[in-house]
Order: C-alpha cells, then structure tokens, then sequence
C-alpha cells in the first residue's frame, strides 16, 4: 500500500475529528452542523508556512466546496476602518434557506480539575495559555459583535444583504484530552467522542519505557493515528523531550505498546 501524503492525512484527521458539543445551544452558541462529506483526494496547494488554525480554514472551505446546499460567498472578510483592521469573519455563506456568518475553531485541550468550578473553566490548551472558557468569551464578544459595526454593515450592503437576516454560528471542533491515569469521567458538557487521549508529566513517563514513540510536528497534530510513521524507543523520546519542555512547550505525542495500540497523548511541561 503508498504511503499517503501528509496533507492528505492531515484533511482527513480533520474530516474525522467530532464537533466539540451536540446539543445546541452550547454556553449561547449554536454549532453548525451538516451530513458529512465522503472523503477524496485532497489535492489544493498549500504554503509551505501556513499556521494550523489556516490550515484548518482550508480544509473547511474544501469541505463546503463539496456540499452542493452550502454556498460560501465570503471568507476571511477583513473589517477595516481607517486602515485598521477591526476583525475578521471566517465565513459568509449560505446553507438551505440561511444566510450564516461562521466562525471556524479547531482546539486541543487538556482537562485539569484545578483550573476552575466548572467543567468548561476546567478545559485548558496544552500550554495553559489558553481555554474554552476564554475561546467562548471571544467568540461572544469579540468574534461575532464585528458583524454590527458600521463598515461591515457598508461591505454587506454592497453584497445587497441585510445584518438582520444573519444568524450567527460556529463550527468547533475538538481533540480532548484526559488525566493519566485514565479514570471514568463524567463529562457532560463536552461530546465525549472528541477524546482522544491523555496527559502526563514527564516524571510519570518511566511505565512506558518498553514502548516506542512518535512526536508529530504541529501540522500533524490533525493526523489519526497510525503506524506508517517513524518510531522512537523511550531513551531517544526522553532525550526529545528535553527541548520542548525546557521551553515551557507541552507536545503531542505518539505510543505504541508491544502488541501495536497507538494512542494520543501530551507530555506537560507545568
């Protein structure tokens, strides 16, 4: 069998990834949900530097391309008065009978019971820098108020449409992660199907020391696992893992157990 492309594995980790919540509304915000695609050749070009949230904006608008009831008629629409730029919308479409303005999100996080009361404030980025808490207050009030201010309203009404016949949505998807080791949780907010793995730190990494590792770079953090990929025994690992976490950099990594289970997992630096 070839070996497929990076970027051909990337779009379908992406295609397979779940959406972060089931039930609208979610927390005031409603998920854009359709049928989903068959999956094709992906075969766009892609900058050899493109930041992954650009990444997966691309592999969005190829998605709608293929959804013959959704019809995109702007992306990235840059908001601009005076030469500063205000904000941006991911997404202007339509779909069936709707006009949408869509913001596109696609996060790892980690859950940690000490970062809050509630299981939304407990959902943190592999680097503590960010959370769905904060990912939500900005798509609340950042994100989706840029659609009311007064150089949107002159850009849509060149494109002869009207801010009230917009609704307003999100596509989110997901990788979660849970604590090692792994326990029942009850997770009742979040679609538990987004969870792909788990977390430690490096000091409880010895009970693996027969297994053998794989650290993806970012871009291929969309990718499924699988084992068509170079492997790494726990002394090389370790001695891997030195730069990341000596630069306060939390990574996504690979392992395979001896009879060839693969799993996701993130060493943390804190």
């Amino acid at each position: 069998m070839n070996k497929k492309p990076n970027i051909q594995l990337q779009y379908e980790g992406f295609l397979n990834t779940p959406n972060l919540w089931k039930t609208n509304p979610f927390q005031g915000l409603y998920q854009f949900e359709i049928p989903p695609v068959v999956i094709t050749s992906y075969d766009e070009i892609i900058p050899s530097k493109i930041r992954l949230g650009k990444l997966v904006e691309r592999f969005v608008y190829h998605e709608f391309h293929l959804h013959k009831s959704i019809h995109i008629i702007a992306e990235n629409l840059q908001v601009i008065e005076e030469k500063l730029t205000l904000g941006e919308i991911d997404c202007l479409l339509r779909y069936l009978n709707d006009l949408i303005h869509l913001e596109i999100s696609y996060k790892f996080y980690l859950y940690d019971k000490k970062s809050g009361d509630s299981e939304i404030d407990r959902w943190i980025g592999p680097n503590r820098k960010d959370s769905l808490a904060q990912k939500i207050s900005k798509i609340k009030n950042k994100q989706f108020p840029i659609l009311f201010h007064k150089e949107t309203h002159r850009i849509l009404n060149k494109l002869d449409i009207r801010v009230s016949e917009i609704n307003q949505m999100v596509y989110f998807k997901a990788q979660l992660f849970v604590p090692f080791p792994i326990k029942t949780v009850e997770l009742p907010e979040v679609n538990n199907e987004c969870i792909k793995g788990f977390y430690l730190r490096k000091s409880e990494l010895n009970q693996f020391n027969d297994y053998v590792f794989h650290i993806p770079s970012k871009m291929d953090w969309l990718i499924d696992v699988n084992d068509q990929v170079g492997w790494i025994n726990y002394k090389e690992f370790s001695t891997s893992l030195r730069d990341h976490l000596e630069n306060e950099r939390s990574p996504l990594c690979w392992l395979k157990d001896s009879k060839g289970n693969i799993r996701k997992f993130f060493v943390v630096w804190w």
